[in-house]
């Protein structure tokens, strides 16, 4: 579902992120909540109401809702955010790259949310899936930056991120 040479850039970049955030690890972990990721001011309904809009599988990027920017304050640092994942990449049973997203549903039956709303995780160890939609609490170094899948264009990633089942 991704191109190569995109996919590696971001994992590219993501190792870099990694790398710099490594001195980071003995700060504390900090919780964002996905209202975190708006820029100030930024009145977006919330993911909870953005799934109510009527499903259909046409186009789904095509109709993703501008996005009003991204926030940089947590670049580098080592965040801890929970959503459902969107599995785009597979090393035997487990996934290795996937979107975070804030509802289910989410860049699959209803368009996605706007890039500041999703977030880009690569890990080293799969994670194992029971279905599409997991919901997940994952763990790892925090950045801006712009990718585009087919699904969905993504404003943030989380790399080298430990996993684990929400709830």
């Amino acid at each position: 579902m991704v191109s190569g040479s995109l996919s590696r850039r971001v994992v590219l970049i993501g190792f870099s992120v990694t790398l710099l955030g490594a001195t980071a690890r003995a700060e504390p972990v900090r919780d964002l909540a996905w209202r975190d990721l708006l820029p100030e001011g930024d009145m977006s309904p919330p993911g909870e109401i953005r799934s109510l809009l009527p499903h259909d599988e046409s186009a789904m990027a095509a109709r993703q809702p501008p996005s009003s920017g991204v926030r940089y304050d947590w670049n580098g640092e080592i965040v801890r955010m929970s959503g459902y994942v969107v599995p785009l990449e597979y090393r035997g049973t487990g996934i290795t790259e996937f979107i975070l997203v804030t509802y289910v549903g989410a860049c699959i039956h209803v368009p996605p949310p706007p890039a500041n709303q999703l977030v880009f995780v690569t890990t080293e160890t799969p994670y194992d899936v029971s279905g599409l939609f997991d919901p997940v609490t994952v763990t790892g170094v925090f950045g801006t930056a712009s990718k585009t899948t087919q699904l969905a264009e993504i404003g943030y990633v989380l790399a080298g991120a430990e996993i684990r089942r929400f709830g």
